[in-house]
């Protein structure tokens, strides 16, 4: 793998989400998926959501920016990240996370 680790999932639905993020910096040691939200499953949207994420030493999160995406994929996207937890550092760090929807 590159700079990037990205993780797959798929819903019975069709539609599958894809979590990046800049395994440069710090790892994440669990993720959740963000669940596709039903409207925008009905009007087929699909696309990216980057967030910039605020990490504490020990590994939380602390706190959600968003940088770009579609507003109706955003919300799902910030309330799966704040659930990740990263490996422990020294000090509190920010990196991007970058999510992709697709309507199969």
């Amino acid at each position: 793998m590159a700079t990037t680790a990205a993780l797959v999932f798929s819903g019975a639905s069709g539609f599958a989400q894809t979590g990046s993020t800049d395994e440069s910096k710090r790892k994440v040691k669990t993720k959740t998926a963000p669940q596709y939200p039903e409207l925008a499953k009905r009007m087929n949207v699909s696309g990216r959501v980057k967030i910039e994420v605020v990490v504490t030493p020990d590994g939380r999160v602390k706190s959600t920016r968003v940088v770009g995406g579609h507003p109706l994929l955003v919300q799902a996207c910030q309330d799966a990240v704040k659930e990740w937890k990263f490996v422990p550092a020294p000090e509190e760090s920010t990196q991007l996370v970058e999510f992709e929807f697709h309507a199969n």
